[in-house]
Formats: C-alpha cells, structure tokens, sequence
C-alpha cells in the first residue's frame, strides 16, 4: 500500500465522548480522515453513548491551558478547532492560551449535546461572545445554538438568511448557519461573510445515526483551513464527508448512532 503523507496540523479543544461518536474522538477520527494531522485540548471527559451524557468530569484549568501551550509550543496547528467548552472558565482559559497564536480559528459554539444534556451553562454564552467570538475565523452553530447568541427565532430559511448579520455582528469574520433543524425533506446550510453569502441544499437523509454531525462537520472544515483550501471549499468538501459518513454509518447503539468517520480509508492489509 502506497502511504499517504499527512498536510495540514489542527489543534482541536473539545471534550471526550465516551461512546466515540462525538466529540474529541469524532474530531480525530475526521481530521485523519481527511489527511491532515490532528492534536488535541480537552476540556472536559463526558460519559456519553449513544443514548446521551450521563456525567461530566471536568479537566483542571491549568491542565486545559497546558495542553494547549504543549501542542503550539512544539508541533504547532495551521488551524484550531474548538467544540464544548463548558463554562465561562473554561473559555477565558482557553483564549489565554491562544492570545497571540495567529491560525484560524473555527468555533463550533457546542450548547446541548444530542440527547438534550447542557454542554455549555447559561452564565457562559456571554463569556463565548465577549472572548471567543470577536477572534473566531468561522462559527457553525445550528439553529438552536443561533437563536441563543442572537435572541432572535429562526423557522425558516429567510429567517436564516436574515439572522446571519446579527451573527456577524457578534464578531466573527464569518458564520456557517446549518438548517438541519428546520422542519421538511430538504436541508439548507447558509455560509456569509463581509465578501457575500453562499448556500447549499440536500435532500434530508432518513436516518436517527447522527449523532457527532456537527463536531465533525467543524472538524473537517478545520481541516480544509489547515490544508490551505478557501472558506467555501472547505465547506463544500465537509459537508460532503458528512454526507457520506452518515449514508454509511455502522448502525451501532441504541440511540443516536455514530457516523462513519473511516469512509475515506482503505484498510492496511499488506
């Protein structure tokens, strides 16, 4: 088997699921998918599967922040991911870290995990918009996570078109809206930034296996900043990893399944 050199370094600051679905573990699993390299920060350790979070343990400040500082003090990243933080604490420790680290940096604003458990507690959305927001590259919240940055509802896909300048307003150098949570066979994920805005449709797949959708989808455009792609290939290219991950995922628990983060590998058989 002819090997496949690894390009681009991301550094992803998120928390541990257990049930691997989601999470540090997604995370991993999609930037080796996508043949960049991939080291990590984690915030908290979860016990998850696939049927929801039954505890958080969270991980020392100091350890948090030292994570971070190992990993840029020696390998470094070309880009850095960020997923569940947690608490206010958390964020100002994690963005002390970075100050001065110059690398884009893609914010999946993790609220709720998939079986409804509370990842980030109310008192840290304003420490998420006052700290990380303003140095954010891109953002990718759903809907739900949208609607609490901004206050504002969000039904329907005007109503995305229309929030997504409260978003930019909030700081970020541009916003990844997903739709996923709108009712009806058809998805849409609207991209803006200050050069204008780019969207793309999908016919909705039947299926409960998606469970570490949005980690995942932030990992891989993460990924495509580290590779040097453009803001919108990355996207392009992401949401057609997920895509295939979830038309092949394993059927694995009881719950919301895991996707299939190794489509894109070939199995050593040599």
């Amino acid at each position: 088997m002819q090997p496949t050199r690894m390009h681009g370094r991301v550094l992803i600051v998120a928390g541990s699921d257990s049930g691997g679905g989601a999470g540090i573990q997604a995370d991993i699993k999609t930037v080796t998918a996508l043949g960049a390299y991939a080291a990590t920060a984690v915030t908290a350790v979860t016990v998850q599967n696939t049927k929801g979070v039954s505890a958080i343990h969270p991980i020392p400040l100091d350890i948090v922040s030292g994570q971070i500082k190992a990993v840029l003090d020696d390998i470094g990243a070309d880009a850095i991911k960020t997923g569940m933080l947690a608490t206010a604490a958390v964020i100002e420790t994690v963005m002390a870290a970075l100050r001065g680290n110059t690398a884009p940096l893609i914010v999946d604003p993790v609220m709720v995990a998939k079986g409804g458990a509370v990842l980030l507690e109310s008192d840290a959305v304003a420490a998420l918009k006052r700290h990380v927001l303003p140095r954010a590259t891109l953002i990718t919240p759903n809907l739900p996570e949208a609607e609490a940055l901004t206050g504002r509802t969000i039904a329907t896909p005007q109503a995305m078109r229309d929030a997504l300048k409260h978003l930019l307003d909030l700081g970020p150098k541009s916003v990844l809206l997903k739709g996923g949570h709108l009712p009806g066979d058809e998805i849409v994920d609207i991209y803006a930034s200050t050069d204008g805005t780019q969207e793309w449709h999908d016919k909705r797949l039947a299926t409960r296996h998606t469970h570490g959708t949005g980690c995942t989808l932030a990992s891989a455009v993460a990924t495509g900043f580290a590779q040097a792609m453009s803001a919108v290939d990355s996207i392009t290219r992401a949401r057609r990893y997920v895509r295939c991950a979830l038309e092949t995922a394993p059927g694995l628990g009881h719950g919301h399944g895991p996707l299939n983060h190794a489509h894109t590998v070939r199995p050593f058989t040599e």
